[in-house]
C-alpha cells in the first residue's frame, strides 16, 4: 500500500498552511492527554487445554483485502473460533511482532490437534498490542474558553460543557511513525491492518481507534465550535489524502475497511468548516477530490428504479459492498450469523457469499444493524441478519445527503463563477430530489419512507431517516403549505418527549440490534433539530397543539405514519409502579404545564418548533450529563462525584465519567444496548453534539434532574419490569404528582448545588 509522495503533499498544501484561520485570541494552552492506550490481554473462556471446534470451509480470498493475517483466510478465522478475545475487532488491530512471513510459518506450525493454549501461546508471541500504531498526541493552541460558551446561561452546564470540549484532548491522535509496519512483503519487521494518516486526527473513542467517516462530521462541527481548526483542517486533509489514495473515503482506517464507505458527509463537513472559519482557499484541492468521491457513489453505488407511481424512471443510490466473506474486524459474528444452529435452513456458498455482501452493506450505511433493511423485520438475532436485504433499498437518508452534496457544489462553483459546473450540479440535485419525492415521500402519512425495490414499493416502518430530507433541504410542499401538515410531520417528536424519559429513538421495533429501539443516537438528536429549523416561520408559530382530554400525543400522530399500534411502543417504567400505562392521557408521564419533564422552561408566544427544539435539545442534554455524572462524572468545586454506594449501581465507583456513544428513548442515566459489541465510550460524535447545542440552544438548556440511582436500583431488584430503563420524570403516573415530584427535586438540586 503506497501513500502520497510527502514531496506531493507539501506542493498541494503549502499554500492551505497559512490560511488556517486561527482561534479568537483568548486563553490558550497546550494539553497533554493524560490517558493510557492500554491493550487486551488473551482470556478465552474456555480451558487452555480444550481443542479448538471444526470449522466450515474457508470463504474465497477478497481481492480488496490480501494480506493472510488481516484479511479473511485460516489463520483470521482460526483466531476468531479460538475466541481468545471478547471483541474480534482486538485481533485485527494488533501489529504483528514479526514479519509476514514467519508470523505465518509460526501459525502453520501450530499441531492440528489445535488447543486454546497453542493459539493464547501464538497471539502472545507473534502480536503486539492493538493500536499501538497510532499515539495520542499534545493539543496545541487549545482555548479554554471559546466564545459558544457564553450562549450556555446555566452555570453547571456551562462548566459541564467545557468539561466536554476538554475531552477532545484524550481523542486526538496521530500516526506513530516509529511503530509503522509497511506490511505484507515478508521482509519488514511487521505487518498491521492500519492505514496510515498524514494529519492529527480525532478518532470516536473505545473499540474505535482510528478515524471513521461519517462520525467525523459531528466531529468536526464539535471541533470548529471549539475553535480548533486546524484539527478540523488536518481532518479533511486526511479524507482527500484517502480520495487520492483510494478513490473514495473508506469506512475507517483499516485496511479491512477498503470495500466499504459510509454515509458521504465530506462534502458537508467541508462546507461546515469554511462555513466557519471562512478558508476557503482549501477548496483549490477539495473541489477536485470532492469530484472524484462523487464519481465514485455515481460508479459504484447507483441503482435505476422505475416508480410504480409516476412510472419515471430515476437513479438512485444505494448502499451495495462487493464482498463474500465474513467482516475481518467481526469475523466471528458474521461466521456465526452464516453458520448458526439453531437456524434449520443452511446456507448454500452462493447464499452466503450474498449475505456477506449483505452485512458489509449494511456496515456501510453506518445503521449496522437494524430491521429498518430486513426483510424479516419481526424476527431476532441470527434470523434477522440473514434477511438483511439492504442492496434492494433506496436509502432515503444516503440520497438526502447526495442531494444536499451536489447543491454544496453548484453554491461553490456558483461563487467560483463556473456556471457550467454549477449547472451540472444542480441539475442531478433535482433529479435526486425528484427522485425521493417520488419513491420515498408518502402524502397521506406526510412521512418518507425507504423505497424497496424487491417489495416495488414504500417500507411501511417509520425510521429517523425521516427526517433527512428535510435537515438537507428537500421539504415537500405539504409540509411549507400547512401548519397542521408541518407538525404532524414532527408529531412523533412531540410524543417521545411526552411519553418517554429520553431522546428519539432510531425505530420503535424492539429487536435486540443497536440501530433499533430502545437506541437513541446523538446524530439523530441534531439532525431533527436541524430539520425543525428547517422549515419556514408560517408554519411553525402555532402553539404546540395537545390531544384531547382522554387520548395521549400518540394520537396526533396522523394514521399509518408509525407502524407500530400505541400498545407495541417502548415500555417506560416509573420508579416504584412499574410500566407506564399503554394509551390514553396517562401514557404521556413526561408532560408538564407547556413542557416536558427536562425539557427546559416555557416561554410565552412559544411557536411549536421552537418548543419541540427546546424540549429535545434539554432533553439530549439530560441523558449526556446524567449518564455522565452517574458513571463518575464530577467537577471540582461545582459537581460532586457521586457516592461509592451509588457507584456501585452502575460499577463506576473507580470511573470519571462516561460520555456514550449511543442514549436510550427510555432513560437519561444510561448508555443504549444491543448490536454485536458492546456499548462505547469517548466519544467523538457525542461530545460534538452537545458542543453544537450548547452554541444553538446555551440560553434555554435548563440543568436537568437525574435519576436516584438507589431508587433505580430497588426498582430493578423488585422485578417490576424486565425492561432496564426507569421513569425519571414520575413517581406516579398521575401529572400532578409530576409537577410537585420536579418543583421539590429542583429545589432539592438548587440546594446542593
Amino acid at each position: 500500500m503506497m501513500l502520497l509522495p510527502t514531496s506531493l503533499l507539501v506542493a498541494l498544501l503549502s499554500h492551505n498552511a497559512l490560511a488556517i484561520p486561527q482561534a479568537v485570541p483568548t486563553t490558550t494552552s497546550s494539553i497533554t492527554p493524560t490517558i493510557t492506550l492500554s491493550t487486551s490481554v488473551a482470556s478465552p473462556t474456555v480451558p487452555l487445554t480444550n481443542t479448538l471446534p471444526s470449522q466450515q470451509p474457508l470463504p474465497p480470498v477478497q481481492a480488496w483485502c490480501p494480506s493472510q493475517i488481516f484479511c479473511a483466510g485460516q489463520l483470521l478465522q482460526t483466531l476468531n473460533l479460538a475466541q481468545v478475545y471478547s471483541d474480534p475487532k482486538t485481533i485485527v488491530d494488533k501489529p504483528t511482532s514479526k514479519s509476514s512471513q514467519q508470523v505465518l510459518s509460526d501459525f502453520n506450525a501450530i499441531p492440528s490437534n489445535t488447543t486454546e493454549g497453542d493459539i493464547v501461546t501464538f497471539v502472545d508471541n507473534d502480536f503486539k498490542g492493538e493500536g499501538l500504531e497510532l499515539e495520542a498526541t499534545t493539543l496545541d493552541g487549545f482555548t479554554q474558553n471559546p466564545p459558544f460558551l457564553q450562549n450556555v446561561t446555566d452555570s453547571l452546564l456551562q462548566s459541564w460543557t467545557q468539561t466536554v470540549h476538554g475531552y477532545w484532548a484524550q481523542l486526538v491522535r496521530s500516526t506513530n511513525t516509529t511503530a509503522l509496519c509497511q506490511g505484507g512483503n515478508g521482509g519488514d519487521a511487521c505487518e498491521s491492518s492500519l492505514i496510515p494518516l498524514n494529519h492529527t486526527f480525532v478518532v470516536p473513542g473505545g473499540r474505535f481507534r482510528e478515524q471513521y467517516y461519517w462520525d467525523s462530521y459531528w466531529i468536526l462541527r464539535g471541533l470548529l465550535k471549539s475553535q480548533l481548526f486546524s484539527i478540523a483542517n488536518e481532518t479533511l486533509q486526511n479524507f482527500m489524502d484517502e480520495l487520492e489514495q483510494f478513490g473514495f473515503i473508506p469506512n475507517g482506517g483499516r485496511i479491512y475497511y477498503l470495500n466499504r464507505s459510509q454515509p458521504p458527509l465530506f462534502i458537508q463537513m467541508l462546507d461546515a468548516y469554511i462555513s466557519e472559519s471562512n478558508d476557503t482557499s482549501i477548496l483549490t484541492r477539495a473541489l477536485p477530490l470532492a469530484e472524484k468521491e462523487l464519481a465514485w457513489w455515481s460508479t459504484n453505488r447507483t441503482i435505476t428504479v422505475t416508480s410504480p407511481f409516476t412510472n419515471t424512471t430515476y437513479d438512485m443510490f444505494h448502499y451495495a459492498v462487493n464482498n463474500t466473506a465474513p467482516r475481518p474486524e467481526s469475523y466471528l459474528q458474521d461466521y456465526e450469523t452464516a453458520n448458526d444452529p439453531t437456524i434449520p435452513t443452511n446456507l448454500t456458498v452462493a447464499q452466503q457469499a450474498d449475505l456477506f455482501s449483505e452485512l458489509a452493506s449494511g456496515a456501510e450505511s453506518g445503521w449496522d444493524y437494524s430491521s429498518r433493511f430486513a426483510a424479516l423485520p419481526n424476527v431476532t438475532g441470527n434470523a434477522l441478519l440473514r434477511s438483511y436485504n439492504i442492496k434492494n433499498h433506496v436509502a432515503v437518508d444516503l440520497n438526502s445527503i447526495l442531494y444536499r452534496n451536489h447543491m454544496i457544489l453548484a453554491s461553490f462553483y456558483d461563487q467560483q463563477q463556473n456556471s457550467s459546473f454549477a449547472d451540472n450540479h444542480t441539475t442531478t440535485a433535482e433529479n435526486l430530489k425528484a427522485g425521493i419525492l417520488d419513491l420515498c415521500w408518502d402524502s397521506s402519512k406526510l412521512a418518507f419512507y425507504d423505497f424497496n425495490v424487491t417489495a416495488n414499493g414504500r417500507n411501511s416502518m417509520f425510521t429517523a431517516a425521516n427526517f433527512y430530507p428535510v435537515w438537507n433541504g428537500i421539504i415537500p410542499t405539504e409540509l411549507t403549505s400547512s401548519s397542521d401538515a408541518a407538525f404532524k410531520y414532527f408529531s412523533v417528536v412531540n410524543m417521545v418527549l411526552n411519553r418517554y424519559n429520553g431522546t428519539f429513538p432510531v425505530t420503535f421495533h424492539q429487536s435486540g440490534q443497536q440501530w433499533d429501539a430502545p437506541n437513541a443516537w446523538p446524530p439523530h438528536q441534531h439532525i431533527i433539530l436541524e430539520a425543525l429549523k428547517a422549515l419556514p416561520a408560517n408554519v411553525t408559530n402555532g402553539t404546540l397543539p395537545t390531544p384531547a382530554s382522554n387520548q395521549s400525543t400518540y394520537d396526533l400522530i396522523p394514521s399509518g405514519q408509525l407502524d407500530v399500534a400505541e400498545t407495541d411502543l417502548p415500555d417506560q417504567l416509573i420508579v416504584g409502579s412499574g410500566n407506564a400505562t399503554k394509551s390514553g392521557a396517562q401514557a404521556d408521564v413526561n408532560t408538564l404545564n407547556g413542557t416536558v419533564y427536562n425539557g427546559g422552561n416555557a416561554t410565552q408566544n412559544e411557536g411549536w418548533s421552537t418548543t419541540l427544539q427546546r424540549e429535545l435539545a434539554n432533553r439530549y442534554f439530560a441523558s449526556a450529563f446524567c449518564s455522565w455524572h452517574a458513571t463518575g462524572g464530577s467537577i471540582p468545586n461545582i459537581l460532586p462525584k457521586l457516592s461509592d454506594q451509588e457507584l456501585n449501581v452502575t460499577q463506576s465507583v473507580n470511573n470519571t465519567g462516561n460520555m456514550f456513544e449511543k442514549f436510550s428513548i427510555s432513560d437519561i442515566d444510561s448508555a443504549g444496548r444491543g448490536g454485536e459489541y458492546t456499548v462505547q465510550a469517548g466519544f467523538g460524535w457525542t461530545n460534538g453534539v452537545v458542543l453544537l447545542l450548547a452554541s444553538e440552544y446555551g440560553q434555554v438548556l435548563v440543568r436537568p434532574t437525574c435519576p436516584d440511582l438507589l431508587a433505580e436500583a430497588n426498582t430493578k431488584s423488585g422485578g417490576s419490569s424486565s425492561n432496564d430503563a426507569f421513569s425519571l420524570a414520575a413517581v406516579a403516573s398521575d401529572r400532578k404528582t409530576i409537577v410537585a415530584a420536579v418543583a421539590g427535586m429542583m429545589a432539592a438540586l438548587a440546594i446542593v448545588l
